[in-house]
């Protein structure tokens, strides 16, 4: 059995009232699918949140003389969600028994976009649908109304902000495939953010670009990720671009709920025929471009100004996702991706010579092998890119600049690692994180992660020459070589040849035991021309 992870690293592991939250959610739901629920309970707590939010303010305004509560500049003023009074928790609450609160809901819904602009075709507006069991609706509204997700120590906590990221987890394992589409896995996430350090020119933020943005994970993390380093949310400026509609949404909720004010395009669109941010160059890309995609719309963008390195493929977007985000890095600029495996090594449609252009330009900065069943959308191991634009010194203005490194590239093999938390999903640990961006920041030359070296079955520092002894595949495997294993060689030889002849013993006697059960079994068959020997 799996062992259950305990620790905090914000993987989804550090549960509490979130997993008991969903435990009451999901027996709510009755046959409605994973997809259409989804929408149901992120639109409630999104409308929970912000009315609770709302009536903190209104309170305080209230008990201040000289303000008035229903004053919607007010609420503009503190980057607060003006809510009418349709709209507000406890009016909606107070109706949850009633046949009508889906169509309330709606109304509520459609009220709140009307009086806030940036919130525009962003909310769910299909609670009063009759396939919609008002009294599982009703049920719903009570349990979420439980928690005080808007007020200010829970926001101050990041209550919602933790529900929010739980609930798409879980909703992405329950839809398998289909979750892949909005959710990248947390520990995922969190290894880019570390490995990348979404600093900017202050030391503090910077241009970010997911091109394939989902519910925003990449952008909260990166929130984060500049809190934790004394920055502000705000710091960062935020660009994203999402194909689909509905996780669109999800992603303008999601950020709106943490304050994040993010320029992820006024609507959904394709990146690659409607890039929505042209004239973009990033200081940081993040992204998990969707693997393998054969119906992207390649024949039309045969002649397309992003192919520098090399036509990508019709028959897959892999390289065509690598050569916009190269499109879109600033001059010091770094992307950090995940791909496919086969992305390392296919030579099919001229996916080795593009590979080979970007190793020639040297613009391959680290390669990251990773462990199986990280995701909810396959079982097979992916790996991360890095790229950079300028190996020179790269940009660092928090802690000086890094070391020249040009010609270099940097292998880590980390599918060893990890541990599963559930039968089919593994997760990187918070140290296991620590240990692979720490190899990669000191190898760039951070004084602060210290000297690196190269080690057996991990990490290796490979010139461009070596590469191209390779014929240009990015494997890690390749690179870094076996494990060293101490017992094997300090051991005599005699007590080694001693193991060795017992379990070659072990496994002839097994042999012979097999072998005696398929001519029984092939006996029963009525094959009698085969005796045993």
């Amino acid at each position: 059995m799996a062992k259950k992870r305990t620790d905090k690293n914000g993987s989804g592991a550090n549960l509490g009232f979130e997993e008991k939250l969903w435990a009451a959610a999901d027996k709510l739901r009755g046959h409605m699918d994973v997809a259409e629920y989804k929408h149901v309970v992120l639109g409630l707590v999104f409308l929970k949140y912000i009315s609770d939010a709302f009536q903190e303010l209104h309170d305080r305004l209230a008990a201040d003389q000289d303000s008035d509560p229903e004053d919607r500049d007010e609420y503009l003023a503190e980057n607060v969600f003006w809510v009418p009074k349709v709209a507000r928790w406890a009016k909606l609450q107070a109706s949850a028994k009633q046949p009508t609160v889906g169509k309330l809901i709606d109304d509520a819904m459609a009220a709140i976009e009307k009086d806030n602009p940036s919130l525009k075709g962003v909310l769910p507006k299909d609670y009063g649908r009759a396939s919609l069991d008002k009294q599982r609706l009703g049920e719903l509204i009570d349990l979420i109304g439980t928690i005080g997700l808007g007020d200010a120590e829970s926001r101050s906590k990041d209550v919602l902000g933790r529900v929010y990221e739980y609930f798409l987890g879980k909703f992405a394992n329950a839809e398998g495939k289909g979750g892949g589409e909005f959710y990248t896995p947390q520990s995922v996430v969190q290894l880019l953010v570390e490995m990348v350090e979404p600093y900017g020119p202050s030391g503090k933020g910077g241009r970010i670009y997911d091109p394939c943005c989902g519910s925003g994970g990449m952008f909260v993390s990166s929130e984060k990720f500049v809190l934790a380093h004394g920055g502000r949310v705000g710091d960062l400026s935020i660009y994203g671009q999402e194909s689909n509609n509905t996780t669109w949404r999800l992603c303008k909720m999601n950020l709106a709920i943490r304050g994040i004010d993010g320029n992820i395009g006024p609507h959904n669109a394709d990146t690659f025929h409607n890039d929505l941010h042209k004239d973009l160059k990033a200081d940081f890309i993040l992204a998990n471009p969707p693997f393998n995609i054969s119906d992207w719309g390649g024949d039309r963008l045969r002649e397309d100004a992003r192919w520098k390195y090399g036509v990508p493929p019709v028959g897959n977007a892999n390289f065509g996702w690598v050569q916009h985000m190269v499109h879109h890095l600033a001059p010091g600029g770094i992307a950090g991706f995940v791909l496919a495996n086969g992305s390392m090594s296919s030579n099919q449609s001229g996916e080795g010579e593009i590979r080979r252009q970007l190793v020639e330009q040297d613009l391959v900065d680290c390669m990251i092998a990773l462990p199986g069943q990280l995701f909810y959308t396959t079982q097979i191991p992916v790996c991360l890119w890095f790229l950079a634009r300028n190996k020179a010194n790269g940009r660092r203005q928090s802690a000086g600049s890094f070391r020249d490194r040009r010609g270099e590239t940097l292998f880590i093999d980390a599918r060893k690692l990890g541990a599963l938390v559930d039968r089919t999903h593994r997760e990187l640990s918070a140290d296991e994180i620590g240990r692979i961006a720490k190899t990669y920041h000191a190898w760039r030359g951070e004084k602060e992660a210290g000297k690196y070296a190269d080690i057996a079955g991990f990490c290796k520092s490979a010139s461009r020459e070596e590469i191209e002894s390779h014929g240009h595949v990015l494997t890690p495997g390749r690179y870094v070589g076996a494990e060293e294993t101490i017992d094997d060689d300090d051991m005599p030889f005699e007590e080694r040849m001693e193991q060795l002849t017992a379990k070659l013993k072990g496994q002839f006697a097994e042999s012979a035991k097999l072998e005696k059960a398929i001519l029984k079994n092939l006996a029963s068959l009525g094959y009698t021309g085969m005796e045993s020997s």
